[in-house]
């Protein structure tokens, strides 16, 4: 049911005693302290982009690099747009997030062939398999969000289960990839579509999908859906209140998770059982991590996958929040992914 993305890891290697230790970490250090990167990511400022912008900024703030951040709202034409001057002010590195897949390839090789560094999340930067030259192309485990949330959701009910999806695509990366597996789960016979919702006003997703949440509820009765399955958090918001206002007792399995979602989740009766994601600051860490690494020429991994979690109403206490929740959930945290020695000495 995955495909598993080959990931070549290193392991830094100690050539000689603290004194060379020492020397290493301070070249590092001069090779990238002062450099200018940009994040570039093609979405709305919602919790989940405003936690990946934050963790990207801050890690990049310690390991001295001058961070600047864009948004292009979920319009295309922008994003290119504000590549195309970042490639122009002539970046060290970038990093770009959220490219529709029709052409973000060929927008990745533009910034590549530039000579500037590049790391991509959610975006297509592979063609025939094959990475481009100077990039690193991140992504969530996609294969493991759609299972993790969709056995949680078949968990003790009878098959086929009848779902009301929220998804949107083709042409998003991460959304088609979970479809891969919803389609293997659909046609395995474990769950059944009675509608699909997903959102056009991309500046507003989940006041969008909570009008059409409310429409399709007011359709029909209680016993025709099972279940909400959402395939982004964003648009599972919009679910969530129109269920609530609406009174249903319908249970939502979501994917992707933020400070908001918590608080829905935490909620008294709330309807939102589970949801499986990846901290959002981390992946913007790790991703300036990897460019750093880039900057300094050491070695690193043309494709990395981020591992999810299953974050479940029983995980959470009365004081649980995206900053403290690796209390309960460890590999919830920044484990120190990608982080050199030197980077280890910025602390």
């Amino acid at each position: 049911m995955k495909r598993t993305l080959g990931i070549l890891m290193t392991a830094g290697i100690l050539l000689a005693g603290c004194g060379q230790e020492e020397k290493t970490a301070t070249s590092a250090n001069k090779e990238v302290a002062g450099k200018k990167i940009a994040v570039i990511r093609n979405l709305a400022s919602d919790d989940h982009t405003k936690q990946f912008i934050d963790g990207a900024k801050a890690e990049g703030k310690a390991l001295g690099l001058t961070v600047d951040t864009f948004l292009s709202n979920g319009n295309d034409a922008k994003f290119q747009q504000l590549v195309d001057q970042a490639v122009l002010k002539k970046y060290d590195g970038i990093i770009l997030s959220h490219g529709k897949e029709d052409y973000s390839y060929n927008l990745v090789k533009k910034v590549a062939d530039a000579g500037i560094k590049v790391v991509t999340f959610d975006t297509k930067s592979d063609q025939n398999g094959k990475v481009l030259d100077h990039v690193v192309a991140t992504s969530q485990d996609d294969h493991a969000l759609a299972e993790l949330s969709l056995d949680a959701l078949i968990e003790d009910k009878k098959q086929p289960v009848k779902v009301l999806k929220l998804w949107v695509g083709p042409g998003f990366l991460p959304l088609d990839r979970r479809e891969e597996v919803f389609k293997d789960y659909v046609k395995e016979g474990k769950i059944k579509v009675v509608e699909t919702v997903g959102p056009t006003n991309f500046e507003d997703v989940s006041g969008d999908v909570k009008k059409k949440t409310a429409a399709v509820l007011a359709k029909y009765n209680n016993k025709d859906i099972d279940a909400v399955w959402g395939a982004w958090d964003e648009m599972t918001k919009g679910a969530y209140l129109a269920i609530k206002e609406k009174q249903a007792v319908l249970p939502i399995y979501s994917i992707d998770i933020s400070n908001q979602d918590i608080n829905f989740l935490k909620e008294l009766n709330s309807n939102w059982k589970t949801t499986a994601g990846v901290n959002p600051r981390v992946i913007g860490i790790t991703d300036v991590r990897l460019l750093a690494k880039q900057l300094n020429n050491e070695k690193v991994p043309q494709t990395y996958e981020f591992k999810p979690v299953q974050v479940k109403q029983s995980d959470l206490k009365k004081d649980s929040t995206m900053e403290n929740l690796s209390q309960t959930i460890p590999s919830f945290g920044d484990t120190g992914l990608f982080q050199s020695e030197w980077m280890k000495e910025k602390k």
